[in-house]
C-alpha cells in the first residue's frame, strides 16, 4: 500500500474517533445487546470479521503477502473509521452466494466484496454506501465478434452463482445460455475454451484483462448494460453503524483516501477513479 493511502487512513479515524467519542450516548442507546450489537459497539474490541472476495484482481485478490485491492483498501478505511488497526481485521474469504448469509449469520461483521445493492438484498441486509457505481459487461476472447448480450443467442455466458450478473442474462437475455460457478476466476480459465463470454461488472472484468498472462488474451467489450451500485453490507437493523459508515466515506473523500484507495489498486488500469456521490448514499432506514 502506498504511503499517501496509509497517512490517509489514519487522518480517517483519528477524524471519526473524535466524532465517535462526541455521539457515544447516541452508540450505547442504539446497540442493544452483544448479539445484535451495532458494528460500531462491535469496533470497540479493536477488532472485525471482514467479508472479501480472494479471486478478483485490483479488487480483492489473496496473495502470499495477504488480501489486496481496492475493496481491501475500502474496507481497511471503513476500520480505520471504526477505530480498528489493520492488523485487527480477520478477513474472511466471501462468496456471492453466502454473503447475505454470512451477515445474518454473524460470520462477519461486515462485507466489502463487489456487493451490489439492490431492492431484494436491502429486505435482509443493511448497506452503507455505495462507493463505487459499476457496470455489468462481457468479457470475451481477442477475436470474439460479440458486441453484447443481444448479440450471443446461443452462445455460452459464464457467471458466478448468486450474483446479480448472472440474474441479469437469466431475466433479460433468455437466448443465451448460463453457465455457474462459484468464482469469476472459475469463468475467466473456461473463456479459454468451453465458454464464449465472462459477464460481471466492468470494473472486474477490467482487472481480470489487465493481468501479465491475459494481456493480448481477451478484451473488455466496454458496452455497460446496467447500473451497479457498490455498497459495503451489515446487519439489517443496525443503522447506527450503517450511518457511520457513511459518515466515514464522506470524510475519506474530503481528506484524499477515498481517492488513494482507488488509486493504488487500480491506477494502472486506466479507469479513473471515482467520485463519491454524497447524495446518493443509502438512508440507512
Amino acid at each position: 500500500m502506498n504511503k499517501k493511502l496509509v497517512a490517509s487512513i489514519a487522518v480517517t479515524s483519528a477524524a471519526v474517533l473524535v466524532l465517535a467519542a462526541c455521539s457515544s450516548g447516541d452508540t450505547a442507546s442504539s446497540a442493544g445487546s452483544s448479539a445484535g450489537a451495532s458494528i460500531i459497539e462491535k469496533a470497540k474490541s479493536g477488532s472485525l470479521v471482514i467479508g472479501v472476495k480472494s479471486d478478483q484482481p485490483g479488487l480483492s485478490l489473496l496473495t502470499p503477502d495477504g488480501y489486496e485491492g481496492y475493496d481491501v483498501n475500502i474496507a481497511k478505511i471503513i476500520a480505520a473509521g471504526l477505530g480498528v488497526k489493520p492488523d485487527g481485521i480477520e478477513w474472511k474469504t466471501t462468496v456471492s452466494i453466502n454473503r447475505e448469509p454470512f451477515i445474518q449469520q454473524g460470520t462477519v461483521d461486515l462485507v466489502v466484496s463487489t456487493y451490489t445493492i439492490n431492492d431484494a438484498r436491502k429486505k435482509i441486509v443493511a448497506f452503507g454506501g455505495p462507493y463505487y457505481i459499476a457496470g455489468q459487461d462481457l468479457l470475451v476472447r481477442e477475436d470474439s465478434p460479440i458486441t453484447g448480450p443481444e448479440s450471443m443467442a446461443g452462445d455460452i455466458a459464464c457467471s458466478v452463482t448468486g450474483s446479480t450478473p448472472a440474474k441479469r442474462m437469466q431475466t433479460d437475455y433468455p437466448d443465451v445460455q448460463l453457465q455457474l460457478f462459484d468464482s469469476y476466476s472459475k469463468c475467466v480459465t473456461a473463456l479459454s475454451g468451453g465458454v464464449d463470454a465472462v459477464t460481471t461488472d466492468d470494473i472486474i472484468l477490467a482487472g481480470y484483462a489487465a493481468q501479465p498472462h491475459n494481456v493480448g488474451k481477451f478484451k473488455l467489450v466496454g458496452k455497460p448494460f446496467s447500473v451497479e451500485p457498490y455498497g459495503i453490507g451489515l446487519k439489517k437493523d443496525d443503522i447506527a453503524g450503517c450511518k457511520r459508515i457513511n459518515q466515514i466515506l464522506v470524510e475519506a473523500s474530503a481528506d484524499g483516501s477515498y481517492e488513494a484507495a482507488f488509486i493504488d489498486a487500480l491506477g494502472p488500469s486506466g479507469l479513473e477513479p471515482p467520485t463519491l456521490d454524497e447524495a446518493a448514499l443509502t438512508n440507512c432506514t
